[in-house]
């Protein structure tokens, strides 16, 4: 059992680190503050592959593994949760739900300009009334003839309004339910297809969040992805990889408030001496850490089981549910570490423990996880 890096790993994780401290860093309260979404750093990160990393090199992309899509994740999220949702969605939802389920002709079409950044993919499954219960999903698809006419909404879509390829799912055999989905590629400008952007989020404010709206959406079947009816059970494949990412995600905004947290420790006196060295505050550094290490254990074993192609819906997860629930307790802790300090934009920590708290609710609630989890324990 070996439990290093591969030297490839090893050297992402390196070259995204000096790229974040030089680009990311300096900029990411700013861009918190204003909702800016760092349209130019994501076009810099597709040219250095990062948005590309599980698409082939015949499509253009980095033919990396979803190992190092968490170490990627993870090394982003330390800096600025907002910019690694965006790799993380980009590579995990659109992108892979095209690499995984389209044909050749769609793949040709889209895959090479989502690898490199130039197009940047979006998903749309949740809606203003249905997110965990799918079944809930009222957006339509009607065939007639050769086309499909789409009518619906869909809410909280990542990229929603900065990205150019969109994966809809829609109710093609209303009847059937979970059973009668199908999933489509959509692209921007088609007419009756709109966005709206949604402002005023708790965190992950430089992340690009909008409503979708379709109205008499004509596509050709050619933009229909994957069977007809099938679009669902597509879907849960595509989650399960998405929670490997935000377990990712959530280490890395656990990690970025421990280290602030050591750093700051290290400075901040009372009483005569650091306050690192108050043992009050140093179990909670072992906390912290402990718990962040364990996470980063569960989400790499999942990604490991994925990319060996043997079943891992359960260790996805177990990875996502402790991760984003360690990661909100390291920066809960941060901020307390921090005193009244903690509670101003002056110290990151505030912005990290607002960004956690998506972790324990995007693809999958953390109530969702356990009855995940459970139902694996108790299949067959």
């Amino acid at each position: 059992m070996d439990f290093e890096l591969p030297e490839s790993h090893r050297a992402l994780k390196a070259s995204l680190k000096e790229f974040c401290e030089r680009k990311v860093k300096p900029y990411a309260r700013d861009w918190d503050k204003d909702e800016k979404f760092p349209l130019e750093v994501v076009r810099e990160l597709g040219q250095l592959g990062v948005l590309g990393m599980l698409v082939s090199d015949e499509y253009g992309g980095a033919a990396m593994d979803s190992l190092a899509v968490a170490v990627a994740v993870e090394e982003i999220a330390r800096y600025d949760g907002s910019l690694a949702l965006t790799v993380a969605s980009h590579n995990g939802l659109g992108t892979s739900h095209i690499r995984v389920f389209g044909n050749a002709a769609q793949k040709k079409k889209y895959l090479p300009k989502l690898a490199t950044g130039e197009w940047l993919g979006a998903w749309g499954l949740t809606e203003p009334g249905s997110g965990s219960d799918a079944s809930g999903m009222k957006t339509t698809a009607v065939r007639k003839g050769d086309k499909w006419i789409l009518n619906g909404t869909k809410m909280f879509i990542t990229q929603g309004t900065v990205g150019d390829v969109f994966v809809v799912l829609a109710l093609s055999t209303p009847e059937k339910r979970q059973k009668g989905v199908t999933a489509f590629i959509l692209e921007k400008g088609l007419p009756g297809f709109s966005q709206r952007s949604i402002h005023g989020k708790l965190g992950m404010r430089s992340s690009d969040t909008a409503e979708l709206i379709l109205e008499g959406v004509e596509v050709p079947d050619s933009a229909r992805l994957g069977e007809v009816d099938h679009g669902f059970i597509d879907t849960l494949k595509i989650l399960d990889k998405g929670r490997i990412t935000i377990g990712a995600l959530a280490v890395g905004l656990g990690r970025g408030a421990l280290e602030e947290s050591a750093r700051y420790a290290r400075e901040r006196t009372a009483f005569g001496q650091p306050i690192s060295e108050f043992q009050g505050l140093r179990w909670m550094f072992a906390d912290m850490r402990t718990e962040l290490d364990a996470a980063r254990l569960l989400v790499h074993r999942a990604a490991w089981l994925a990319d060996a192609g043997v079943p891992y819906t359960q260790a996805a997860s177990q990875a996502k549910l402790f991760a984003s629930e360690a990661a909100m307790r390291a920066c809960n802790k941060a901020v307390q570490i921090h005193g009244g300090y903690g509670y101003t934009r002056e110290f990151p920590v505030e912005r990290y423990l607002r960004d956690a708290k998506l972790c324990e609710i995007g693809e999958g609630t953390s109530e969702i996880q356990r009855s995940i989890i459970a139902r694996e324990i108790f299949k067959g």
